[in-house]
């Protein structure tokens, strides 16, 4: 019962994102990050703050925020942070209830994939700043697929899709676009929500991940294998 009313409350803050894009619980957008000019550009919201403890009620918060805490403490349970198992529990039941999205539901192993790119500390679970950056970006993609999938699949279908990623902020070059199809859409060039938002999250948090390593802006970084393996294998 509690996880079906968490359920509920998670889902009345996703569905509430569709009534204003942009409105993502105070968060304000970025700089520009340009990774180079054959690559692709966007406009990421500011990092999650690591080891902000979930109670710690900010000046002038909505009352949006602070049901949201109230959310999460039912959700994160004693540990007070959601792991990959938690995040497909909750991801699942709120999906399930907009019958009007094509998924096959979220997987242990892509949430799993979704918790080591939002986790900035490494702990292996979202604390509550990690779990409400990912939510939040969640609540905007959603709206994003439902302004450009058709109704008749619930998909997107190849032709919907670049502007679809347009509007999530990326603008990708030919190359990287059809890598991505290749990645996260089916043998028709569609994509349902859950490979939508899957790959969305993994954008993002690579172009955060090399904005925080291009720390003089030149669209270039140096790194060792070390660096390299321990970016590309928790991801």
């Amino acid at each position: 019962l509690v996880k079906r009313g968490l359920a509920r409350g998670l889902g009345g803050l996703l569905a509430g994102g569709g009534q204003g894009r942009g409105n993502l619980g105070g968060l304000v957008g970025g700089l520009v990050n340009i990774i180079s000019e054959v690559a692709a550009q966007y406009t990421p919201e500011p990092p999650p703050t690591p080891r902000s403890h979930f109670m710690n009620v900010e000046a002038g918060e909505s009352e949006e925020i602070r049901q949201f805490r109230r959310l999460f403490v039912q959700l994160a349970g004693d540990d007070m942070e959601v792991c990959a198992t938690e995040l497909m529990d909750i991801l699942n039941k709120v999906v399930a209830r907009h019958k009007n999205l094509k998924t096959e539901g979220f997987s242990l192993d892509t949430c799993r994939s979704m918790v080591s790119v939002m986790d900035s500390d490494t702990t292996g679970k979202l604390g509550f700043e990690e779990f409400k950056y990912l939510w939040n970006n969640i609540k905007k993609w959603q709206c994003v697929y439902k302004e450009h999938y058709s109704d008749q699949s619930g998909s997107l279908g190849s032709a919907q899709l670049p502007d679809a990623f347009k509007a999530a902020g990326f603008q990708l070059n030919e190359q990287l676009y059809q890598m991505i199809i290749r990645r996260y859409a089916d043998e028709n060039g569609s994509m349902d929500f859950n490979n939508f938002i899957s790959c969305l999250v993994r954008l993002d948090g690579m172009f955060r991940a090399f904005k925080s390593l291009d720390q003089d802006g030149d669209g270039l970084v140096n790194m060792n294998i070390q660096e390299w393996l321990q970016l590309t294998m928790y991801s």
